[in-house]
C-alpha cells in the first residue's frame, strides 16, 4: 500500500536463511556421522572465561555450532521477606534466544526453557558449598545463543565455568555431555540434525542420554534420559557420556587457569626476593 508508513517493503517471494546455508557432507563410508566424527568423537570444544565485564563471572562455550554464554552475579542478600536460613540459595534461569533455533522462540520463558533450567540447577547444587554464604544466594543466567544440538550440556558445563570465574567456592566443577541412541549406534555429542533425525526410530533403543558429571569426585549430580532405551543399553550409555565429560574436563581446567593468570598481576620474582631480604634485615 503505497500511502501506509506502517508497513516494511519488501519483495513478494523470500527464503529462509537456512535454504542459502551450507549443508554438511554427506559421508557414504559406514561408521561415520555427517561431520566426519566416528560415533564416540567429540566436536570441537572452545571455552573462555570472563566475557561479560558487568557480572562477577562468565563464561562462553561453543561446542561445534552450539553456542551458549553464561553470566554469574552474586552472592547477593536475599530479601528480608524471605524465612532466615543458613544455607545459601542457587538461582539459574535459561533462555533459548530467539535467533537461536530454526523455528523462531518466544521471548518469554517457555515450559521447555523452565525444564531445562531446573535440570541445570539440580546438576549444579551439589557441587557449589551453599553453606559458606548464609541467607545469600547467588543468580546464574544463561543464553543459548545457538543450539546445533547437546545444549543442556553445553550449559551445563558453561554454567560451571561461569561459577568458577565468580569465585563461588566449589567441591567439583561441573562437565555436561549427551549421547544420542539409534538402535546399535551411540552418537557422542550429537549435533541438532542428529537429534532430529529419525534413524533408528522404530528400533527398541531410541533416545537421549544427558549426564552432568563430577570429575574430581566421580559423581553424576544429573541425569536426564529421554527416550525408550533397555536397561543394558542406558548403562553403557551413561558410560559413553562419562567419558566424554573425562575428555571435556581438561578444556575447562586449562580455561580455569587462564582465567586466573589474567586476573592476578604477574609479579616480578625481584621483588619478591628484595622483600625477603628486608625482612631478614639485609640490605
Amino acid at each position: 500500500m503505497p500511502g501506509d508508513s506502517r508497513r516494511v517493503p519488501g519483495p513478494q517471494d523470500s527464503r529462509s536463511p537456512h535454504w542459502y546455508g551450507k549443508q554438511p557432507p554427506q559421508h557414504q563410508e559406514t561408521g561415520t556421522r555427517q561431520d566426519g566424527r566416528a560415533d564416540h568423537d567429540l566436536r570441537p570444544v572452545y571455552l573462555h572465561a570472563g566475557v561479560v565485564s558487568q557480572a562477577t563471572g562468565s563464561a562462553y562455550i561453543e561446542l561445534g555450532q552450539t553456542k551458549v554464554i553464561a553470566a554469574v552475579y552474586g552472592p547477593r542478600e536475599i530479601a528480608r521477606r524471605e524465612e532466615f536460613t543458613m544455607k545459601g540459595r542457587l538461582c539459574c534461569e535459561l533462555k533459548f534466544a530467539t535467533f537461536s533455533c530454526r523455528r523462531r522462540r518466544q521471548h518469554m520463558q517457555d515450559n521447555q526453557e523452565k525444564d531445562v533450567s531446573l535440570i541445570v540447577l539440580q546438576a549444579l547444587e551439589p557441587a557449589v558449598c551453599l553453606d559458606r554464604f548464609p541467607k545469600s544466594q547467588v543468580d546464574v543466567y544463561i543464553t543459548v545463543l545457538q543450539d546445533d544440538g547437546s545444549a543442556l550440556a553445553a550449559a551445563i558445563t558453561c554454567a560451571a565455568a561461569g561459577l568458577a570465574d565468580a569465585g563461588v567456592m566449589m567441591y567439583d566443577v561441573v562437565t555436561g555431555c549427551s549421547v544420542r541412541q539409534c538402535g546399535d549406534r551411540q552418537l557422542l555429542d550429537p549435533s541438532g540434525s542428529e537429534e532430529s533425525s529419525q534413524e533408528g526410530e522404530g528400533v527398541e533403543d531410541h533416545g537421549m542420554v544427558t549426564v552432568g558429571l563430577l570429575p574430581s569426585l566421580n559423581q553424576v549430580p544429573a541425569l536426564v534420559l529421554d527416550g525408550h532405551l533397555q536397561q543394558l543399553t542406558a548403562v553403557q550409555a551413561v558410560k559413553t557420556c562419562i567419558g566424554g565429560c573425562q575428555g571435556i574436563y581438561p578444556i575447562l581446567k586449562d580455561c580455569l587457569v587462564k582465567s586466573t593468570r589474567r586476573k592476578v598481576p604477574a609479579v616480578d620474582p625481584t621483588l619478591i626476593r628484595t622483600s625477603i631480604d628486608g625482612q631478614n634485615g639485609r640490605t
